[in-house]
C-alpha cells in the first residue's frame, strides 16, 4: 500500500488532523492508534494561543517515532495574499516547505474559493512550496492546480467539519477518472469509517480527517477504526469490486444439468 507525495515514500494513507482532542494525551496516543504518518496543524491557531506550550513539539516527538511528516495549514485564511504570507511563515516555524492550502470563500459553508485558491497555489510553487491544496470536487478547478504545478488535490467529501461522508462520490469518481495518476485525497466531511471506506473504494488515494476522529467519545480507538477502514477500502479497489446488477444473479450456476455438490 505504498505511495509517494512530493518525493516521500509513505505506508500510510490516512492522514490525521490535531485540533480539538479532549488533551494532548489523547492525541498522541490517537496518532498512534492511526498509523498516520502525515499529519497537520493549523498556524493561525497556534500564534492566537500565543505559544502553542508544548504542542508542536508534542506532535514533532510522535511523528518521529511514527516516521511521518508534519503538514503546517493556512486554515482560517481568506485571501491568497493572507495565505501566501502565513504559509512562509510556517516554513520558516516548521522548515518544511510541505503546506497544505486553505483559502475560505464562504464562511457558511467553509468552502474554497476557487480563484484565490488557484493564485495562491501559484505563488507559492514559484516560491519552492510542495502545496497540498483543499479543493471542492469541480473538475475544472482541479485542473487549473495542476497547471500551476501542484502535483496533489485534496477534493472535499462535504463541508467542512459536517460528518456527512461522500455527498457527491459522482464527482469524486470523475475526477479519479479523468485524473489518472494524480494522487487524490479526500479531506473535510468524513464522519465515520464507512465514508473513508467508500472514498478509497473509489480509487483515491487517501483521506484526511480531523473532526472524526477528535469528537469522537473515545477519539484513541476511533482513529484505530478509521486506519483499518482506509487499508480495506484501499484492499476493496485494488481487488475489484464486483460490477453492481440490476437483477438477482444466482452464485451457483444453473445451465439445465444437475451439479454434484461433494
Amino acid at each position: 500500500m505504498s505511495w509517494t507525495l512530493y518525493g516521500r515514500a509513505l505506508h500510510s494513507r490516512f492522514l490525521l488532523g490535531t485540533a480539538g482532542y479532549p488533551s494532548p494525551d489523547v492525541m498522541r496516543q490517537a496518532l498512534h492508534a492511526s498509523g498516520a504518518q502525515v499529519v497537520t496543524v493549523g498556524l493561525k491557531r497556534t500564534l492566537a494561543a500565543a505559544g502553542d506550550n508544548g504542542f508542536v513539539a508534542a506532535i514533532r516527538d510522535t511523528l518521529r517515532e511514527l516516521g511521518g511528516h508534519l503538514l503546517p495549514n493556512t486554515a482560517g485564511c481568506r485571501t491568497a495574499r493572507e495565505a501566501v504570507t502565513l504559509a512562509h511563515m510556517a516554513r520558516e516555524l516548521y522548515g518544511t516547505t510541505w503546506i497544505k492550502l486553505e483559502v475560505v470563500g464562504d464562511e457558511y459553508t467553509l468552502q474554497p474559493d476557487p480563484w484565490e485558491l488557484v493564485h495562491a497555489a501559484e505563488a507559492l510553487v514559484k516560491d519552492g512550496f510542495d502545496v497540498f491544496p483543499y479543493c471542492t470536487d469541480d473538475l475544472v478547478t482541479c485542473r487549473r492546480l495542476l497547471d500551476v504545478g501542484c502535483e496533489l488535490l485534496m477534493p472535499w467529501g462535504a463541508p467542512i467539519g459536517s460528518g456527512q461522508g461522500l455527498i457527491n462520490p459522482f464527482a469524486l469518481r470523475t475526477l479519479r477518472e479523468r485524473l489518472p495518476g494524480v494522487p487524490l485525497i479526500v479531506d473535510a466531511g468524513i464522519g465515520a469509517p464507512s465514508h473513508a471506506a467508500q472514498a478509497m473504494e473509489l480509487g483515491l488515494d487517501g483521506v484526511l480527517l480531523n473532526s472524526a476522529v477528535a469528537q469522537a467519545g473515545d477519539p484513541v480507538p476511533m482513529a484505530t477504526a478509521f486506519g483499518l477502514a482506509i487499508q480495506a477500502g484501499r484492499l476493496g479497489f485494488e481487488a475489484g469490486v464486483m460490477a453492481k446488477q440490476d437483477m438477482a444473479v444466482a452464485s451457483t450456476p444453473v445451465g439445465g444439468r444437475p451439479v454434484l455438490i461433494p
